[in-house]
């Protein structure tokens, strides 16, 4: 017994003093990849370039997921409660939940107006000019493909795929299958009268989401007049009251304001290079404008379906016709909208070689994607952004036909 207690002791002995030297090793060799690290400094991440990929499509009965978590919409929420009952009758400050415009967009939204209108005119030039990129269009989905010769990828999900082996039949293609903007309704008053009802809406027109986001940001357009205040509003126990008195003043007091930034003057003769170059900087400088009004003016979409309202709240226009809707009556299930939503973007497959033979189903791990526009815009000449180039694969050079299957 005496001689066990000993080896037990002496094994102990050993086995703290061999932990020891490694826990001393580990943390020298730490702190060694600390101070390499420290040497080197941030170069690596301004050369890393962020690896992005297709976002996968939702299941139609799934929701879409909230751009904010829901532990943050309910804390938001409480504290509006707490504000209201600490003080029931409230002077509104911040704009533009006062009814003021935010003196910062309104130049952003003549932007975003303007280069909406260079979008659509490049597009038109591209697609219907004489040097046109042909663009096919499935036939019973809404695929979409860039190029003289459809694809042979067979992910058709359209009415009797089956019967086609999930082949897509193409047919010719539009301005509109490129790139989607949703339309919604437009408000004349967006905070005393924030809501469209169900019997309002023959009544009130509809125009493109993006439009009315620039509208409510501060564009004048004479079709759809808009009401300015000059005074805040008032909130009493949530809600909006207006003291201010209603004249015809108040409706045309921006109706003029910066009328020569509205449209600008195009080139008479440009190359099919520079205006697909000049469209695709368009189309950045649009989401990027988009993107900074979005901030502050609120954009709603609904959860099961594309529909979209601009304003502090969505419509309650009984028209959805998704999953579940049966429960809600008709009536959308309203959520924080995001850029994709306001500006769709198709997905396309990327061709390296317009004039080669059409994509592969057997090759389609190797074929990488973009955006409907972007596709358009390097087929026509543009340089490719660097913010799409891991999404296009530009990186992965595919096999041959006969060579996929000897590729691990």
């Amino acid at each position: 017994m005496l001689l066990r207690s000993v080896l037990l002791r002496h094994i102990s002995l050993v086995k703290k003093r061999v932990m020891s030297q490694f826990h001393i090793k580990i943390s020298t060799l730490s702190s060694w990849i600390r101070d390499q690290d420290e040497e080197r400094g941030d170069t690596e991440e301004e050369y890393e370039e962020p690896y992005a990929d297709v976002p996968r499509p939702a299941k139609k009965w799934q929701r879409k997921p909230y751009p904010t978590p829901v532990k943050e919409l309910i804390r938001r929420a409480k504290e509006e409660k707490r504000a209201r009952q600490k003080s029931p009758c409230r002077l509104l400050e911040n704009a533009p939940e006062n009814g003021l415009l935010v003196p910062d967009l309104i130049e952003v939204a003549y932007q975003v107006y303007n280069a909406n209108g260079i979008l659509l005119l490049g597009l038109s030039k591209l697609v219907d000019g004489d040097s046109a990129i042909p663009v096919k269009k499935c036939r019973f989905c809404s695929e979409v493909h860039i190029g003289h010769h459809g694809h042979e990828i067979r992910s058709c999900e359209g009415k009797e795929s089956g019967s086609r082996n999930s082949f897509h039949v193409w047919t010719r293609g539009g301005i509109r299958d490129i790139v989607g903007f949703p339309y919604c309704y437009h408000l004349f008053d967006r905070v005393g009268k924030p809501r469209i009802g169900h019997k309002e809406r023959f009544g009130i027109p509809r125009l493109p989401a993006i439009t009315e986001l620039c509208v409510q940001a501060g564009l004048a357009l004479d079709d759809y007049p808009t009401k300015r205040r000059t005074k805040p509003v008032y909130s009493i126990e949530g809600r909006i009251v207006d003291f201010e008195p209603e004249t015809e003043e108040n409706v045309t007091v921006e109706r003029n304001y910066n009328q020569a930034h509205l449209h600008k003057k195009h080139e008479e003769e440009m190359t099919r290079a520079e205006w697909s170059q000049r469209t695709l900087q368009a189309w950045f400088e649009m989401r990027l404008g988009a993107k900074k009004i979005m901030k502050k003016y609120s954009v709603w979409t609904c959860g099961y379906c594309p529909e979209v309202q601009v304003g502090p709240k969505g419509h309650k226009v009984r028209m959805c016709k998704a999953v579940k809707h049966q429960f809600r009556d008709g009536q959308h299930a309203w959520q924080e909208a995001t850029i994709e939503d306001l500006i769709r973007p198709n997905y396309v497959w990327h061709v390296r070689s317009p004039d080669g033979p059409p994509l592969s189903n057997e090759l389609k791990r190797y074929y990488g994607k973009a955006p409907a526009i972007v596709e358009l815009c390097v087929q026509a000449g543009a340089c490719v952004p660097e913010q799409y180039r891991s999404m296009m694969r530009l990186d992965v050079i595919p096999p041959e036909l006969d060579e996929h299957d000897l590729v691990a």
